[in-house]
């Protein structure tokens, strides 16, 4: 008998989880130059696919490592400082801009997709912890919640991308729902590796 309720249960993580990583991925592209901003979403999201086939792949190993939301979790943090200094950053070529030339370069690019594949990897971690503990052995539900969170993640980041480019504000709003969820994953990650006895002996 099909599992309907751990497929519920698997669609709204999936909303929750698949959304922030698309915020990411949507955060990063715009803050880069329109003609490159395509392919920063088509790599933001082929990282985001790669890393969770290869966490799901390894999915009863993985959920079993005490405090390893405490790794995505300080993955995620940092995610969060570098958002911060683009952010201040954006503001104050705002307030004074740069010549044309000068304003998206290499690294800038670089940097993006470096800050989209650390945040793939905490997230993707995080997303496939929660959809292993749904579906328990059902190797089913296990692919439907990899698929489903490819194709919403897919679907968010190119609307959010938009969003954010008509109101540049929201991007304050992202960093702090970013800053939110740093925080749950160390909390879930101290709380799992309390829960293990491995701090206690």
């Amino acid at each position: 008998m099909f599992d309907w309720s751990g497929l519920i249960q698997i669609m709204f993580a999936d909303i929750i989880l698949s959304g922030d990583n698309a915020l990411v991925i949507g955060m990063v592209a715009a803050g880069i130059a329109p003609e490159k901003r395509r392919m920063v979403l088509a790599v933001g999201m082929g990282l985001a696919a790669f890393f969770r086939i290869v966490f799901a792949a390894g999915a009863s190993y993985i959920i079993d490592i005490p405090g390893i939301l405490i790794i995505g979790g300080l993955l995620l943090a940092w995610v969060c400082w570098r958002f911060y200094h683009e952010i201040v950053e954006f503001t104050n070529n705002a307030a004074n801009p740069k010549p044309a030339d000068t304003v998206e370069g290499k690294d800038t690019l670089l940097g993006a997709l470096f800050t989209i594949a650390v945040a793939d990897i905490s997230m993707s971690l995080d997303n496939v912890v929660a959809v292993a503990a749904i579906a328990r052995e059902d190797t089913q539900l296990l692919i439907f919640g990899l698929i489903m969170a490819i194709v919403m993640m897919a679907f968010f980041a190119s609307m959010i991308m938009r969003f954010m480019l008509r109101y540049p504000w929201v991007s304050y709003m992202g960093l702090f729902f970013l800053v939110y969820l740093t925080i749950v994953m160390l909390y879930d990650g101290v709380m799992n590796l309390l829960s293990s006895g491995l701090l206690t002996g």
